[in-house]
């Protein structure tokens, strides 16, 4: 395993530690996963947009991390690694409010639109010039965990002339009624695949709302061009550990399963 690691480690570069968000007014750390061999290649990737980036692959993440690097090595191994991710570090004390489609009772200046504006306005294009990749609708995802997961579900019904790949961990529903709306309203723009996990040991709602959501998105599979799969650990908490033991699989489905 370590030689695997060693031989199929992506190349992590850091895009900026204080990338410009001119929407919020504010800085972050933006970190790019390219394949191990992105510079001995001319082949151009399908991207994933990742957020709450310091909980992907930081030895240091004070809640774990999802361990992103090592499960991309290992599908690099098994020749499934053609895929760039770009990871978004967190607001810290912001982070609630940046993640926030919608207002609740206690976070009323919500800034989740402004939020995907910066990266469909700024970052995807800046991402589509540096580096090597398909910047079509098609092969463009987003995904995260908790309110990571609740904005980009909000993302592929929002935007869905953007993101055809939505990799959407433990989403945060009991946000807004809203939602539900969104997605009962649906209708595909193209080709969308979801990736929709809830784990058995979060909160006592929590498994219920994503079914919920579930339900309501298996009604697309009317659509041709719509697929969903409903993944569900029974002893999965609301932890990192869990989303990093389903990225790999979402990762394989989304990305390369389904071609």
């Amino acid at each position: 395993m370590e030689l695997v690691q060693k031989l199929y480690h992506p190349r992590i570069e850091i895009l900026a530690e204080d990338y410009e968000i001119p929407q919020l007014g504010r800085k972050r750390r933006i970190s790019v996963l390219l394949p191990y061999d992105y510079y001995e290649t001319r082949k151009s990737y399908p991207v994933l947009y990742l957020h709450d980036g310091q909980n992907l692959f930081d030895e240091y993440a004070p809640y774990g991390n999802w361990g992103v690097d090592k499960s991309l090595a290992k599908l690099a191994a098994q020749n499934m690694g053609d895929v760039i991710i770009v990871a978004i570090d967190h607001g810290g004390k912001l982070r609630i409010q940046e993640l926030l489609p919608y207002p609740t009772s206690k976070y009323t200046d919500v800034q989740g639109e402004l939020y995907l504006k910066f990266v469909m306005e700024d970052l995807k294009p800046k991402i589509d010039k540096k580096y090597r990749v398909l910047p079509q609708r098609e092969f463009t995802g987003i995904g995260g965990s908790s309110l990571g997961g609740l904005i980009s579900l909000y993302a592929g019904f929002q935007f869905k002339h953007i993101f055809s790949k939505l990799m959407i961990f433990s989403p945060s529903l009991w946000v807004s009624e809203e939602i539900y709306h969104m997605a009962k309203n649906f209708i595909p723009y193209g080709k969308t695949d979801i990736y929709l996990y809830a784990g058995g040991m979060e909160s006592p709602n929590h498994y219920g709302n994503v079914l919920r959501m579930e339900n309501l998105l298996q009604e697309k599979r009317k659509y041709d061009d719509f697929d969903i799969i409903f993944a569900h650990n029974p002893d999965g908490e609301h932890r990192e550990i869990h989303w990093g033991e389903q990225f790999p699989k979402a990762l394989k489905w989304l990305y390369f399963s389904k071609y």
